[in-house]
């Protein structure tokens, strides 16, 4: 941050240059107190230290010393490669707003109250960028990386080389921003489009919008849909379970309390809803819940709706390719992650969010939903098609300022949805339930208790009295794997589409387990398919199809998805 006495110290350096003119010097001040400010002090201050040493020699040491500095300098720095204005450019600018120099100019903008009265201090000194880069890689060397089961809505998941390649790493996917200008954004509005439509075929709801900022910030919206539904002011109660996962609940709380809302947190199953009167305004569960019970919300379903409220299912996308749609039980919205589609974890996100709803709630939706219109010549377009609650449509009175949030990351899903199809998608569900069914099974078999009988990923599971959880975590250490601490007894282990034969050797090993009986585990005690296993409730299973649209049925191999990819990118500028 520019001060003061940058510009003091920086006139201290032109001094030591006398035969400047005046345009000259106005120019390497305003550079020196730029170079100053948001560089080191290694430069300028040794200049400085090297001219105050002795008054006679000050002038030609000091310029001999930057002369010198000059002639090695790297050109690959910060600020000639992220700093765009150059030395005129910041005069012509200063001249125009009528300031002497760039510290002049902050201090009429900044208050002295919250500006640093002296430049940051980096004691490194300034690095070309390819030394920073190789300084980091050393410094990152002492991470440990270890592989996460830890859960909680984060998982490992293989992306596609294709859209890795293509979309991630590819300016023209991650410099988009909001499509405002239809006629030159066709290729992202149809691909948000693709991800609404994920979104809506897998929770059963009709109305999803293209993405939020992560799962917490879509409850909290939820909860904002469900009290501008009310239309008593009084139902201000928001009932969530205990066993949604602890991020979500704590976004949940602070949401509301810019609303006026009150969240009361408890056990859906043993909960008196009536005891709310006509207060209640909606209820979140999660399904399955942050322990990996897949719970039956049919009857919690009518007792909402009963009491005037709605219910809200937070959703894991994967488990909804094997598992009953929300929207077929009685939600009337539907929140999640999409993270598990394609998406690396990112050290924790956040990740894009998902948002299904009744058509009673589309006017309500939070951000956008794109739509399929006709442009004059009478073909098919998309555009924008509902944003009422955005800051641009609703002024002072907005609700919601999202724009289409998570864009890239929720195009990233969409394309893993089309490139592995319907088959695909249900094929890694149905083997990530594989794998939870032979560990719960070899786990058993060790002495230990998973408390969770019904589960699609996730175990909870009670430690054996002849051991401790903490054992339990300090073995997985040795082998660098991360598992939930639950409590002193329990452990929770969270698997997902990356896990491979050996990671669970590893986990059954942890467990104190014999990983040698794994194949005669499966080929005994493990269940094909979701569907056939009793780990999964009678009546939760999926019944009816899922991504039926021709564009999930089209591009799977890579050379067809990068052609796509690439159709969809020369349809933007």
């Amino acid at each position: 941050m520019l001060t003061r006495s940058s510009a003091s110290k920086a006139q201290a350096i032109v001094r030591l240059s006398g035969a400047m003119t005046r345009p000259a010097l106005a120019t390497t001040m305003v550079r020196a107190a730029l170079l100053h400010t948001l560089k080191p002090r290694q430069a300028s201050a040794a200049a400085v230290a090297e001219a105050s040493t002795s008054a006679t020699t000050a002038t030609g040491d000091a310029s001999a010393v930057a002369s010198a500095q000059k002639a090695l300098a790297p050109l690959d720095t910060f600020l000639r490669r992220h700093v765009g204005p150059r030395d005129s450019d910041v005069e012509a600018m200063l001249q125009a707003l009528g300031f002497k120099s760039l510290d002049e100019m902050v201090s009429a903008a900044v208050p002295d109250s919250i500006r640093l009265p002296e430049p940051l201090t980096i004691n490194d000194g300034e690095y070309p960028e390819r030394e920073l880069l190789a300084k980091l890689k050393v410094i990152a060397t002492q991470n440990k990386v270890y592989r996460s089961f830890i859960g909680t809505g984060y998982t490992d998941t293989v992306v596609p080389p294709v859209i890795l390649r293509n979309v991630l790493e590819n300016p023209g996917w991650y410099t988009q921003y909001t499509p405002y200008q239809p006629e030159i954004s066709q290729g992202r509005l149809e691909s948000l489009l693709n991800f609404q439509t994920v979104i809506s075929d897998l929770t059963g709801l009709p109305a999803a919008n293209a993405s939020l900022l992560d799962e917490g910030t879509a409850a909290g919206e939820a909860l904002v849909v469900c009290l501008n539904g009310s239309r008593k002011r009084t139902r201000n109660i928001f009932f969530a379970d205990k066993n949604c996962h602890p991020q979500t609940l704590a976004v949940l709380k602070t949401r509301a309390e810019g609303f006026g809302a009150e969240i009361v947190v408890g056990d859906y199953k043993t909960f008196d809803f009536s005891a709310l009167g006509d207060r209640l305004s909606g209820a979140l569960v999660s399904y399955p819940d942050t322990y990996g019970t897949i719970g039956d919300y049919k009857a919690l379903a009518n007792t909402v709706h009963e009491q005037g409220g709605q219910l809200v299912v937070a959703a894991d996308l994967m488990s909804l390719a094997v598992l009953q749609p929300p929207g077929e039980f009685g939600a009337d919205i539907a929140i999640g992650n999409s993270q598990r589609f394609g998406v690396p974890l990112g050290y924790g996100g956040p990740h894009a969010a998902f948002f299904a709803t009744t058509m009673a709630n589309q006017r309500r939706v939070p951000g956008r939903i794109i739509g399929v219109s006709r442009d004059t010549d009478g073909n098919r377009a998309y555009r924008l098609a509902l944003q009422t609650r955005e800051q641009h449509i609703r002024r002072e009175k907005a609700s919601s300022n999202i724009c289409t949030a998570q864009a890239l990351l929720a195009n990233m899903s969409a394309m893993y949805a089309v490139y592995h199809g319907p088959e695909g998608i249900k094929a890694i569900a149905d083997r990530i339930h594989r794998f939870t069914q032979a560990l719960a099974t070899a786990v058993t078999a060790a002495g230990h208790t998973v408390e969770n009988p019904s589960y699609f990923d996730t175990l909870r599971i009670r430690v054996a009295e002849s051991t401790t959880a903490a054992e339990i975590h300090a073995r997985a250490d040795e082998r660098q794997i991360n598992l939930r601490r639950i409590d002193a007894a329990t452990v929770g282990i969270t698997l997902d589409e990356a896990v491979t034969r050996d990671e669970l050797a590893q986990l059954v090993e942890v467990f104190g387990g014999n990983s040698a009986d794994i194949e005669a585990v499966v080929a005994t005690s493990v269940a094909a398919t979701a569907a056939e296993s009793s780990a999964i409730p009678e009546g939760l299973t999926r019944q009816g199809a899922i991504l039926s649209h021709p564009i999930f049925n089209r591009y799977h191999s890579e050379t067809e998805m990068l052609r796509y990819i690439t159709q969809l990118q020369n349809k933007d500028l």
